[in-house]
């Protein structure tokens, strides 16, 4: 079953969201990352079986701070 991950993330530059969708990009079950938001410091991860706790705790140690905003299966 696949779900959606909405991350938000404290990233100032786009060398952090780089670094941040590069992170998000590797994890497993990892189908597609996008930056979302009006100021592009969200990351929506879609994929399967997806730890979303474990990708913001990676988030946080390598880029900035980082709260799970959303959790939801797709049909």
């Amino acid at each position: 079953m696949k779900q959606k991950v909405v991350v938000e993330v404290s990233m100032k530059c786009q060398k952090c969201r780089s670094k941040a969708l590069e992170i998000a990009a590797v994890k497993n079950g990892v189908i597609s990352v996008a930056l979302k938001g009006e100021s592009k410091n969200q990351i929506e991860v879609i994929g399967e079986g997806i730890d979303a706790v474990g990708l913001a705790k990676t988030l946080r140690k390598k880029v900035g701070y980082a709260s799970i905003l959303t959790v939801e299966q797709l049909k």
